[in-house]
Parts: structure tokens; sequence; C-alpha cells
């Protein structure tokens, strides 16, 4: 299993430089105690996982009313071995070995047909994301971001005009490594808005103290 678990590793490394929160589970009964207890945009699944394989933990998961949109990875590409993936609960299939890019553009149109709709450009006022190419951009000026720093801009556009509490950030930017007790998401949110401010009259991120914080074009009901 040390191939597996090395190309585990590698395919984090990769989601997280392109600015995904990851979580790894070790073997099926973590991957189903993970699925189950946290909230996950999207579940990428091995089928030969230790102690229970990908198939029974996706069924685990539907069974528990998960409905996060699964992948199945699998070295395994008969007709055959598809359909007992897709017939598990899976909503996609991918044979190893793969390109990344493929497995990228996969995770992406998964995630245009989960609850939260990612369309492929997203608007707020003079702002614009693009969620393929991570482009940004305030009033026609190109916004330079770090990964992480994007996808805290894309999770607060993806609610905007709704607070969002410092532990909804946590689970859906960081990983399972994030210190609940460290100051990371202030700072993060200070940069954002050093970067997305700058020359433009505007502030779009607004504070909504003892609550979180909000993505908004007026200032109505904030603190900041």
């Amino acid at each position: 299993m040390e191939d597996d678990t090395r190309m585990a590793r590698v395919i984090a490394k990769g989601l997280r430089e392109q600015a995904y929160a990851v979580d790894l589970a070790g073997d099926g009964q973590e991957a189903a105690y993970l699925g189950c207890v946290n909230e996950y945009d999207l579940v990428i699944l091995d089928v030969m996982l230790p102690l229970k394989d990908g198939h029974a933990v996706c069924r685990e998961l539907r069974a528990n009313s998960v409905r996060t949109p699964i992948l199945m990875l699998t070295a395994r590409g008969s007709v055959d071995d598809r359909v007992t993936g897709l017939d598990s609960g899976a909503d996609d299939y991918l044979t190893k070995p793969f390109d990344f890019k493929e497995l990228l553009a996969r995770i992406r149109a998964l995630l245009r047909r989960a609850a939260v709709f990612r369309p492929p450009v997203m608007r707020v006022a003079d702002l614009m994301l693009n969620t393929a190419s991570h482009a940004v951009a305030r009033g026609g000026r190109s916004v330079d971001l770090t990964a992480k720093e994007y996808a805290l801009l894309e999770f607060l556009i993806l609610n905007q005009g709704k607070v969002v509490g410092r532990e909804q950030i946590a689970q859906h930017v960081w990983d399972e490594n994030f210190d609940p007790f460290s100051n990371v998401i202030d700072v993060y949110i200070k940069r954002l808005r050093a970067k997305l401010d700058a020359n433009s009259g505007r502030r779009l991120i607004h504070t909504r103290r003892g609550e979180g914080y909000l993505l908004q074009v007026d200032g109505k009901g904030v603190d900041d």
C-alpha cells in the first residue's frame, strides 16, 4: 500500500497548491468516519483502501445520508468495475494512472453540480473571480492572491451576504491540522482586504463582531 499512500500525499499536495483544503484518511474506516462527521464539498475515494474498501465506504456514506459528491479512483477500468462504483453511490469514476489536469477538471465538474454551485466566473460589484483559472480582478485591476487567500475569497463569495463564522471558514478553507485558537483567519482576512481594497473606495469584506465575516456590497449591519 506504500505506493497508494505516496500517491495520496502527492494528490493532496497538488490540490492544496490549487487552493483546496484537504483531509487525508489512511484507511476505509477513517474515511467513512471523516465523511460522516465533517461537511466536505467533495470526497475523492480510492477503491483499494485497507480495512474497508472504497465501495463499502461509499455505500456507508450514502446510507448515512451524506450527499457530498464522490469521485472514485481505481486501477481497474473495466465496465463492470465502473458500474460497481457508480452503483455504490459514486458520482464519477477515474481510472489510474491519470493526468492531474483531468483530475482537476473532474473535480470542477462535480463541484459545479454540488449544492453550492460554482459558476465559471463570479462577480460582486467590481470584483471578478474566475473559478477555473483562479484569476481575480477588482475594478479591472488584476489582484495577485496566494492559494489560501484565493480559497478564502471564493468561500466568502459563495456565501455572499451571509455571515460565516471562524469554524465554517476553518472547515472549508483549512484542513484537519488547523489550530482553532490561532489568529490565522484574522490575518488572512486583513491581507485579503489590503489587496482587494487597494485603490478602491469601497470595502467588500466586513466584520460582524462576535459572529464572523461577510462579503457584501454595502456595509449595513456590520461593525467595521
